[in-house]
């Protein structure tokens, strides 16, 4: 069971939530996926939005392999190449990820990088599941 932790003396969270307690289950560490569809190639150039849906998609594919829903995420760690062009798409972004998460909130960071690994990625994201 997970539970998650939003202390009134911490600023209230929009998006995430401070801290998530987990009791039991299987931990699942899901690598840093990218916006690659099955054939391998990248979705979405200079699209942010269509590059975060494709990496959620494929974030949800991993996890289902392993037996486990996205709901089970309990940390997410996004990287972007440009912090204003993610904020620029908030709500679009966040459309999106209601899409695949709902209402759930994990614990989440997000962080920007001069690059990733991949050519012309935009976003990676990277997460730790506790499922039954």
């Amino acid at each position: 069971m997970n539970r998650t932790i939003n202390p009134p003396e911490l600023v209230k969270p929009v998006g995430y939530s401070h801290a998530v307690e987990v009791t039991g289950g299987r931990t699942i560490y899901l690598a840093g996926q990218i916006a690659f569809d099955e054939h391998g190639t990248l979705v979405g150039s200079d699209d942010i939005v269509k590059q975060f849906d494709q990496t959620l998609h494929n974030l949800q594919t991993a996890i289902r392999g392993a037996r486990a829903e996205l709901t089970d995420i309990v940390k997410l760690l996004i990287f972007v190449k440009n912090k204003k062009d993610y904020q620029a798409h908030l709500k679009e972004i966040g459309r999106v990820y209601r899409n695949y998460f709902g209402k759930h909130f994990p614990a989440m960071s997000l962080v920007e990088v001069s690059d990733l690994f991949e050519e012309g990625a935009l976003i990676e994201i990277e997460g730790v599941a506790v499922a039954n």
